[in-house]
């Protein structure tokens, strides 16, 4: 998970994020925009104004080439004018430029990144070198507290202090297993929502509004340990969704002398800021009266005897002098929910959509399920390791549809090189994952769905990118995504939950299961996914 490859403070979410990314997000309306508010103030600017190259500025640097742009906005009409999203247009240059390429939006600079050896060399061999993050625009400097998170903290000592202890304290394998009872419990409600709705619908169920919720319910007690009604939980997913909403891109984040043109959408930013405050500052006081050992009346009854918060109240970070503040536990706490929302719902969105198109592979889930789990007993995450295919199929399921079509964005501590061209501070480097995972020089029959690729004898997928970069939806190297291990957990013990207990069937309404994309805060179906079911027992 951005956490899992798309976080809320980087370029993706998402979505990646995914944000997750994090900024590289796709600028799908940019021509319009530029033509109807900024076109005659940009026109005067390119006449007045010197192009980079001629005022000298990186004259000396040897950057990758690229399409020529304009002076100013660079690279940005080319980008709106194309009429595609950005990764399609990313996409289509590549085979005239090749697995590295400059582009140039706005005032910010991209080398975008195709080839697993660019890849495995920046993150892997010059992985300290390439372990840092850009700068962010203002808005997204607030809700990050100044970069005061895991995945958007400038490579330093205060970036390890972060992730030592989102690791320790929360991802690690053993902290990892004293939430089972959490998961277990949250897809039991998972199972009983799918069967009510199916109820109410005839068969018919949404699959990724119900596995977010899931997810989100999780990922909330994980981080709070307090037992929440569900009025409480929707009021707070419609926080986080509200804060995602105005984290998106806008012109002046490439054009920052357009920020006059977006004061209002700064308000309404700091506003959603301050909700966001408001609502998860009372739960982290709810959560200290916990910790006192004095819980009120209604906090009695905790979701989990330890949380994400409880590692966060009293945390030492290198170079700070004191604990974090509340704002900067908001934030980090928002890191670590919105960061493995979506990934994981949209993962579990296109897991069913697969099991429709191929029912051989739904069926022979079913039998490596039947087969460790004694009929009438629910699988839970010991199962797990003991279902090769299943896992399998993760893989599979995240080589071809990984959560962000890039990385969460990369900067360099110091002026290097990659690929024999120069990669000088304040350049944003894009990992363009499509063009890895699904390259045929490393995969057989790479566009298909084949997660028997992954069984015993067949071929390799080292999620960590040690021996080699052949699909990274987690990235690599040292800002690899620290919840990976969370990630495939939740998804396979979902997917396994509903493949366990429902046979899903096409809907009548989407009897050919369209694999068309889009992005939103991660790479979601075009066309939302509604499901027919029926109980297995």
């Amino acid at each position: 998970m951005h956490l899992m490859a798309a976080s809320l403070y980087d370029h993706e979410t998402t979505s990646e994020s995914s944000l997750s990314a994090h900024t590289s997000r796709p600028v799908m309306q940019l021509a319009g925009m530029l033509v109807g508010l900024a076109l005659p103030l940009l026109f005067l600017l390119v006449r007045r104004s010197p192009s980079p190259a001629s005022s000298g500025k990186n004259s000396s640097w040897n950057l990758p080439p690229g399409p020529p742009g304009w002076p100013i906005v660079g690279n940005l009409f080319q980008v709106g004018r194309s009429g595609k999203p950005f990764m399609h247009y990313v996409r289509d240059l590549l085979p005239q430029y090749g697995p590295i390429f400059t582009l140039r939006m706005g005032t910010r600079t991209l080398v975008v990144v195709s080839s697993p050896e660019l890849a495995h060399e920046a993150l892997i061999q010059k992985g300290q070198v390439f372990a840092s993050r850009p700068a962010e625009n203002p808005t997204r400097d607030v809700f990050s507290c100044h970069k005061f998170t895991v995945n958007s903290a400038l490579y330093g000592p205060e970036w390890r202090s972060l992730r030592r202890n989102m690791v320790s304290g929360m991802l690690s394998a053993t902290r990892l297993r004293e939430f089972r009872g959490v998961r277990r419990d949250a897809m039991d409600r998972f199972v009983a929502r799918l069967r009510a709705e199916a109820d109410a619908g005839g068969g018919a169920v949404w699959v990724l509004r119900n596995a977010r919720f899931a997810v989100f319910c999780i990922l909330l007690a994980m981080c709070f340990g307090l037992e929440m009604a569900e009025e409480e939980i929707i009021n707070i997913d419609q926080v986080m969704k509200r804060v995602l909403m105005v984290l998106n891109p806008r012109m002046d984040d490439f054009l920052p002398l357009l920020a006059p043109f977006f004061a209002r959408q700064r308000r309404e930013a700091m506003r959603v800021r301050q909700l966001q405050i408001n609502t998860l500052v009372p739960l982290i006081d709810r959560r200290r009266a916990v910790l006192r050992g004095r819980p009120a009346a209604e906090d009695a009854n905790t979701a989990a005897p330890f949380s994400y918060i409880d590692t966060l109240i009293d945390l030492k970070v290198e170079g700070r002098k004191s604990s974090p503040t509340d704002p900067e536990l908001v934030t980090l706490l928002s890191e670590f929910i919105n960061g493995g929302t979506d990934t994981t719902a949209t993962a579990v969105e296109w897991a069913i959509a697969r099991l429709i198109e191929i029912p051989a592979i739904q069926e022979r889930l079913y039998e490596e399920i039947a087969q460790h789990v004694e009929r009438g007993r629910k699988v839970d995450e010991n199962d797990l390791e003991k279902m090769p295919y299943l896992q399998a199929f993760a893989k599979e399921l995240l080589r071809r549809h990984p959560p962000t079509y890039f990385s969460l964005t990369h900067a360099v501590v110091e002026a290097t090189t990659l690929g024999g061209y120069d990669i000088p501070p304040g350049v944003n480097v894009e990992f363009y994952l499509p063009a890895i995972s699904e390259d045929p020089r490393l995969w057989k029959e790479p566009t298909g769905f084949k997660p028997e690729r992954f069984l015993t004898g067949g071929e390799d997928a080292d999620m960590m990118c040690v021996t080699g970069v052949r699909m990274m939806p987690f990235g690599a190297g040292r800002r690899i995504c620290p919840g990976l291990g969370m990630g495939m957990t939740h998804i396979t013990l979902m997917v396994a939950r509903m493949v366990q207990e429902f046979q899903w069937t096409a809907h009548p309404d989407q009897p050919g299961v369209e694999l068309d994309e889009k992005l939103e805060f991660t790479v979601v179906m075009n066309r939302t996914l509604r499901a027919m079911v029926r109980p297995r027992n």
